[in-house]
C-alpha cells in the first residue's frame, strides 16, 4: 500500500487498530518462546503500542519499526519518556529506556537490524499489508532474522470479500504459503472473536477468527525466503 495511506490515518486519528491495553494473547503466549532476558525483540509496524512497554518490562531490548513520525513521537510522549533522536540512513532512530524505534519505511531498514534480533512480535504488521506486499515483507524482515530466531505472529481471518482491508484476512493457509518450507509454522491458538469486534461487524464481517502462530526457522534449512 502507498505509505501515504498510513500517514494520513495517523494524522486524522483513524487508528482503531491501536489498543490501550497490553494484548492478552501476547502476555499468554510469549513465555512459550523461552527467550533469555536481554534478547532483542523486533516489533514491526509498531505504531505506539504499549506491547513494547510490556516486552521491555519483561527484560527484553525492544526494536520497533514505524512509518509515522507522529505515532513514534506520541509513543514516547504518552509515556513521559525523553527519547534521544538521531539519523540512521533514511530513517530516524528514537531510543529511551530499552526501547528503540526506527521511524521510516520498513523496506528501507538495513537487513543487519533484523539479523541482530533474536525474536519478532508481529501483531499488526502482516495483516496491514495486501497480498501484493506480504511476500516482499516476509522476505525482507523474516528472511533476514537469524537462523535461531523465535517469533509470535497474531493474525485475523474473515471472508475477505465482505470487507476491504486493512486489516487483511490472513488465515492459516496464507501464513503457511508465505513462510513454509523455510520457516516452522505452528498454529497455537484460534478463536472466534467476532462478538468482541463491533467495528468489523459494522463493516459487514460475519465471521472473524483470531489466530496465533509460533514461528522459527525450519530445522531442515537455513535458506532465506
Amino acid at each position: 500500500m502507498d505509505p501515504s495511506f498510513w500517514l494520513e490515518r495517523w494524522r486524522e486519528g483513524r487508528t482503531g487498530f491501536h489498543q490501550a491495553r497490553v494484548t492478552p494473547l501476547l502476555a499468554k503466549y510469549w513465555p512459550l518462546l523461552n527467550l533469555p532476558k536481554g534478547s532483542r525483540v523486533l516489533v514491526p509496524l509498531c505504531g505506539k503500542t504499549i506491547d513494547m512497554c510490556w516486552l521491555a518490562g519483561q527484560g527484553y531490548e525492544v526494536v520497533g519499526v514505524e512509518l509515522s513520525p507522529l505515532a513514534t513521537a506520541d509513543f514516547f510522549t504518552d509515556k513521559n519518556l525523553d527519547a534521544q533522536v538521531e539519523s540512521c540512513g533514511e530513517l530516524q532512530r528514537y531510543t529511551c529506556e530499552g526501547i528503540e524505534i526506527l521511524c521510516g519505511d520498513i523496506f528501507k531498514v538495513d537487513p543487519t537490524v533484523f539479523a541482530g534480533c533474536s525474536a519478532v512480535y508481529d501483531r499488526a504488521a502482516l495483516v496491514a499489508l495486501p497480498d501484493s506486499l506480504q511476500r516482499s515483507y516476509t522476505a525482507h524482515v523474516y528472511g533476514n532474522l537469524p537462523v535461531n530466531y523465535a517469533g509470535l505472529l497474531i493474525t485475523i481471518d474473515y471472508p475477505q470479500h465482505e470487507m476491504d482491508g486493512p486489516p487483511f484476512a490472513t488465515g492459516t493457509e496464507r501464513v503457511r504459503t508465505l513462510f513454509e518450507p523455510t520457516h516452522q509454522v505452528d498454529l497455537i491458538d484460534q478463536r472466534d472473536t467476532l462478538e468482541k469486534d463491533q467495528k468489523l461487524r459494522d463493516r459487514g464481517v460475519t465471521k472473524l477468527d483470531s489466530l496465533v502462530f509460533r514461528l522459527g526457522r525450519a530445522a531442515t534449512t537455513a535458506v532465506r525466503i
